[in-house]
C-alpha cells in the first residue's frame, strides 16, 4: 500500500508527524502520548480481528510506518526540538510562497476570525474519525496537514503584521509639517521582549503546583519526575520537588533536590528557603531528642548507682555477702 501523501506540509518534502497522530502542532508530550496509545490500541491485531484482511493489513502498515515513527520522533526531547525548529522554518517557507493549495478547511482557517479555536476544533473533529475507516485514513491525515500549514502561515502572517506595525514610519501630509495627529517628532517605540513560550516542563511544573494546592503530594511528585526526565538540569523543578518531599517529611530526598536546584541555580529562592527550613527542623529535632533522653535518664537512674545506695544504707541483700544469701551468722 502506498503511503504517499501530497497535501499540506507533505508538499514541502516534510513528514508531518502531528498530522499522522492527529494532534495540534503545539501539543505537549502528555497529549501526544495519550493520543498515540489510543491509536495503537485501535490498530492492534486483537482490535482488528473482526475486520477484513485488507483492513488488518492496512492497520499493521499504518502502525509500523506512520504511527510508531511519529511517536518516536515526538516523544524524544532532542528529536522534538529539532523537529519543531524545522516545522517553524517550513511555516516561514509556506508563508513566503503563499500559493499552496490549503484545501477547504485550510482556506477557512486562513480567514477565520478566531483561528486558534477553528484550528483546534477542526483537528479534534478530524482526529475522532481518523482511523475509523482505514481506507480513508490517508485522506484525513492530508486534511489535518493542510490545517497545520494554514495555521503556521496564519501565525507567520500575524507576527509579520505586528512587527511592521511597530516599525512603521510616521505619515506626513504634502507640506513639511506633520499632520494634526502628530506633535513634533514621533516617539521611538520601545522594543518589547517576545513572551516566553511555555515549555513542556513548565506545564508539568504548573500541574504540580495545582496538585500541591490540593495537598495531592504524591501526584505532584509524579509530575515533577516527568519534568526532570525531560530537563534533568531544571532548577525550578528540582526546588519544587524538594519542597514536596519536605512536606512529606522525607528530609533526605528533599535535601538532595534542594542541593541539585542550587547546583544549577545558586540563587534559587525556593531551594534556599527549603534548605534553611530543613536545617531548622533538624536542629529542633536534635534539641527535642536530647531533652527527651535527659528526662529518661533522670527518671531511670543507672543500676550501678542504685546498688551503691543500697550498700551505703546497710542493706543485707547488697554487696558481696548478698551473693551467699545474707550475713554470715
Amino acid at each position: 500500500m502506498s503511503m504517499n501523501i501530497d497535501r499540506g506540509l507533505f508538499l514541502l518534502d516534510f513528514s508531518d508527524y502531528h498530522a499522522m497522530l492527529g494532534v495540534p502542532i503545539d501539543a505537549d508530550t502528555q497529549t501526544i502520548r495519550k493520543r498515540y496509545l489510543k491509536i495503537a490500541r485501535r490498530l492492534h491485531p486483537d482490535s482488528c480481528a473482526s475486520e477484513s484482511e485488507d483492513d488488518r493489513r492496512r492497520a499493521s502498515e499504518f502502525l509500523s510506518k506512520l504511527v510508531n515513527p511519529a511517536w518516536e520522533k515526538l516523544s524524544q526531547e532532542k528529536e522534538k526540538e529539532e523537529y519543531d525548529l524545522l516545522l517553524k522554518l517550513k511555516g516561514q517557507q509556506a508563508a513566503r510562497q503563499g500559493n499552496l493549495d490549503l484545501g477547504a478547511l485550510g482556506k477557512e482557517l486562513s480567514t477565520a476570525s478566531n483561528p486558534d479555536h477553528f484550528y483546534r476544533s477542526s483537528i479534534k473533529n478530524l482526529a475522532e474519525k481518523q482511523f475509523d475507516h482505514l481506507d480513508q485514513t490517508l485522506d484525513v491525515i492530508g486534511q489535518i496537514s493542510e490545517l497545520n500549514i494554514a495555521y503556521l502561515m496564519r501565525k507567520e502572517g500575524a507576527g509579520g503584521a505586528k512587527a511592521n506595525s511597530t516599525t512603521a514610519k510616521p505619515i506626513y501630509t504634502g507640506s513639511n509639517l506633520p499632520d494634526s495627529s502628530q506633535s513634533g517628532t514621533p516617539p521611538t517605540p520601545m522594543p518589547t521582549a517576545p513572551p516566553r513560550r511555555e515549555t513542556v516542563s513548565d506545564q508539568y511544573y504548573r500541574r504540580a503546583e495545582g496538585y500541591m494546592a490540593k495537598n495531592n503530594l504524591a501526584q505532584a511528585v509524579l509530575e515533577l519526575r516527568d519534568a526532570l526526565r525531560l530537563e534533568p538540569h531544571n532548577s525550578r523543578c528540582h526546588a519544587l520537588l524538594g519542597e514536596v518531599y519536605r512536606r512529606q517529611n522525607q528530609q533526605t530526598m528533599a535535601k538532595i533536590h534542594f542541593n541539585k536546584a542550587l547546583e544549577f541555580d545558586p540563587n534559587n529562592e525556593l531551594a534556599l528557603q527549603g534548605r534553611q527550613r530543613l536545617e531548622t527542623q533538624s536542629n529542633a529535632g536534635k534539641a527535642t531528642g536530647a531533652a527527651t533522653k535527659a528526662g529518661t535518664q533522670k527518671q531511670n537512674p543507672k543500676p550501678g548507682k542504685a546498688s551503691n545506695t543500697g550498700k551505703s544504707n546497710g542493706n543485707s541483700g547488697g554487696g558481696l555477702f548478698g551473693l551467699f544469701g545474707g550475713k554470715k551468722k
